[in-house]
């Protein structure tokens, strides 16, 4: 048997991926553990509405490293991405543009958009069901950055 637990991501600062993730994005905390030996912090994030069934190791989480001792780390586009399956994609665009969230690749066809977190870690966002009409400001939008 093998079951997916969760994708973990390093992150240089803690309170700023927080804000990306969970007020920009709306992951939603679940668990947090420090250790003082290791010098490090793992937080845990669920989707909206898997919360409980995170807590029971029953739905996929993601796992934010920080480690205390500074580092740099490159190579977010090479780890790959994360993937969110979302209610409405607009709105949602809509929501992180309005937090100062650049929209990498808008999601023009009303199905797919790319966003970055603050360490460069590349986030899908797929529209749940069929593609939404295509809509403006986003069927015109180009692309910013990679993603």
């Amino acid at each position: 048997m093998m079951r997916y637990l969760h994708t973990m991501v390093r992150v240089a600062d803690l309170d700023q991926a927080l804000d990306f993730y969970c007020d920009k994005l709306g992951l939603v905390e679940v668990n947090r553990y420090e250790s003082e030996k290791g010098r490090f912090t793992l937080v845990f994030l669920a989707a909206p509405g898997d919360e409980a069934a995170a807590r029971e190791n029953k739905a996929p989480l993601v796992e934010l490293t920080y480690n205390w001792d500074k580092e740099e780390y490159s190579g977010g586009r090479n780890f790959g991405h994360l993937a969110y399956l979302v209610d409405d994609i607009y709105a949602l665009c809509a929501r992180l543009k309005d937090k100062g969230v650049v929209i990498n690749r808008p999601p023009r066809d009303g199905h797919m958009a790319f966003v970055r977190s603050p360490d460069g870690i590349s986030i899908e966002l797929l529209q749940k069901g069929e593609a939404l009409a295509p809509a403006e400001p986003w069927a015109s939008m180009q692309n910013t950055g990679s993603w």
